[in-house]
């Protein structure tokens, strides 16, 4: 599996564009960015950022976007939907404006912040949740934003709304809330709308934003992403759930292969490289398995196609990382991290138990050779990626820490990490250096 060494020099992998980057696997390429930092030590800059929003920061060439909820007016009552288990965490009984914005990667500036819509929302979240937790995508001429039940959005660079969607609302189960990413790829849009009533996966024309085909999903809530994976000249969209992993046509929406193993609660985004999908969930039950795309067809599940499977240590919150032919991933959102074999799931070392870190929400990221793993008290810890399976533990390079609680992945671009807090956006970059 080495798709970071058959990744090419391009506007796409040197930017981070999408939640877990240019390759979609948590890797940036080409990127080099610091060990150290701390609030003293290699902050380039440091930026303040209204209202609340977990989503990871989009990075092309000048600029960072982020959304965010901002609260505002007096306190109402929460439209709850009257559901059993409906609960409002998030203490959200006020309207809310949602943001987008665009960051000067140089300075920090805010460029320009547009309001897409204001609402009361519908339900709250979990207490660690945001009502922004869904990250942008860009193809470098539009940004578009999903906000699930406020909206679909592509906006350009200059923060002029080219065109929207209402797209209904999402009743999530405990009302959790939102956070499934869109994806985008050929021009076309992707939205996964899992939630405890008519769940569907959708498909839109990104320059004018009308819906190319929709297919129904028997699925409950889930916030796991769509990812992308070409095979035999077929594009497919790949969404893990409840009761099936699906991989769809991108082109008409038809249902390729399915297979079933993971639990509720379907929360990490699958990893895809060199013709194998890895999928994994830890709720009621765990499951971790890999799946072979060539000779996919119909309902896989207990077939060859399924490389390996385990029970042991699988992720729930943070998404796993493919890395050079190893997945990394964390045990439920705890420090205990697991790597394996991205095609045998042999598991030669380990696990480790990641001193210094508590609850991870944000998923581990890559590059130049190091792994980059954070927490919610804002520690990252980096450690060094060696191809010896063996070595055991990972050799410790760094623990760094910030004053802020993170809960969104981190960017890796160029020579800087870009690490977006619960009230600040940080630009790390070591002290003297600069973008070529």
């Amino acid at each position: 599996m080495t798709a970071s060494a058959q990744a090419q020099i391009t506007p796409d992998t040197q930017s981070w564009a999408a939640w877990r980057g240019p390759l979609g696997t948590g890797e940036a390429p080409t990127a080099d960015p610091p060990t150290v930092w701390s609030e003293t030590e290699n902050i380039k800059w440091k930026t303040q950022i209204p209202g609340r929003g977990h989503s990871t920061p989009i990075v092309w060439k000048d600029l960072i976007f982020l959304t965010a909820a901002e609260p505002f007016g007096e306190k109402q009552e929460p439209k709850y939907s009257g559901r059993p288990g409906a609960h409002d965490n998030l203490a959200v009984a006020q309207k809310h404006r949602f943001l987008v914005l665009a960051i000067n990667r140089e300075d920090g500036s805010i460029r320009w912040k547009k309001q897409v819509h204001e609402e009361l929302p519908l339900e709250g979240a979990h207490y660690t949740a945001s009502l922004t937790s869904a990250s942008p995508v860009t193809d470098g001429q539009y940004l578009y934003v999903h906000l699930g039940s406020y909206g679909l959005y592509c906006l350009d660079f200059d923060g002029q709304l080219v065109w929207k969607k209402t797209l209904g609302k999402m009743h999530t189960k405990h009302g959790h809330g939102e956070g499934a990413s869109p994806l985008l790829h050929q021009g076309i849009l992707v939205v996964n709308w899992d939630h405890e009533e008519a769940s569907y996966i959708a498909a839109f024309d990104a320059k004018s934003g009308k819906e190319i085909w929709r297919r129904p999903r028997s699925e409950v809530t889930s916030w796991s992403s769509p990812i992308v994976a070409e095979h035999a000249g077929q594009t497919q969209i790949i969404v893990a759930g409840t009761h099936r992993v699906r991989a769809y046509d991108l082109s008409d929406g038809k249902t390729i292969w399915e297979c079933g193993g993971l639990s509720n609660n379907v929360v990490a985004t699958p990893v895809a490289a060199d013709g194998i999908v890895i999928v994994g969930s830890s709720y009621e039950k765990r499951a971790m398995f890999a799946i072979q795309l060539a000779g996919a067809e119909g309902d896989i599940t207990d077939s060859d196609n399924v490389l390996w499977f385990t029970r042991e240590r699988t992720p729930y919150v943070p998404s796993p990382l493919l890395y050079q032919g190893s997945v990394y991933y964390l045990r439920h959102y705890q420090n205990i991290l697991s790597r394996r074999d991205a095609l045998t799931g042999e598991e030669r070392s380990g696990p480790f138990r990641l001193q210094g870190l508590r609850d991870i929400y944000a998923s581990p990221v890559a590059a130049a050779d190091r792994i980059y793993i954070t927490d919610r008290e804002g520690v990252t810890i980096v450690f060094q990626h060696v191809d010896d399976e063996a070595a055991d533990p990972p050799r410790l390079l760094a623990a760094n820490r910030i004053a802020d609680t993170v809960n969104a992945s981190l960017a890796l671009v160029g020579n800087q990490i870009f690490l977006r807090g619960e009230k600040f956006l940080y630009c790390i970059e070591e002290k003297n250096s600069s973008e070529d």
